[in-house]
């Protein structure tokens, strides 16, 4: 298991830009791939992107691809999100995902972080 925690988020504008991060510890941080997924307000929580476990791949919902970006330092044990282009329909609370057993399948999760963008 690992212990996942975001930060950066907050409130913005639309057309501003916004970097999470979600910094992890425990098991061994470059050896799994982490996503990155958001739940607004009365829906589910949809998939945003994902990052292999050595940052070469990288795959996104349709609904962010060009405006977001995932990154990670495994260094750092930090893996980011790095949001352009904020329209409203971004806010939502963002949380971090880890494939820690690599089943392809997020078995720890972060306490998210609430990104809000205004009109």
């Amino acid at each position: 298991q690992v212990q996942l925690v975001e930060s950066g988020g907050g409130l913005v504008q639309a057309g501003a830009s916004l970097r999470l991060s979600c910094a992890a510890s425990g098991r061994t941080f470059s050896a799994y791939a982490m996503g990155w997924f958001r739940q607004a307000p009365g829906k589910e929580r949809d998939f945003v992107g994902a990052i292999s476990w050595s940052g070469s791949s990288t795959h996104y919902a349709d609904s962010v691809k060009g405006r977001f970006t995932i990154f990670r330092n495994n260094a750092k044990n930090t893996v980011y999100l790095q949001m352009n282009s904020l329209k409203p329909e971004d806010t939502a609370v963002y949380y971090c995902a880890a494939d820690t057993m690599r089943r392809g399948q997020y078995d720890s999760w972060g306490q998210g972080t609430q990104v809000t963008v205004s009109s």
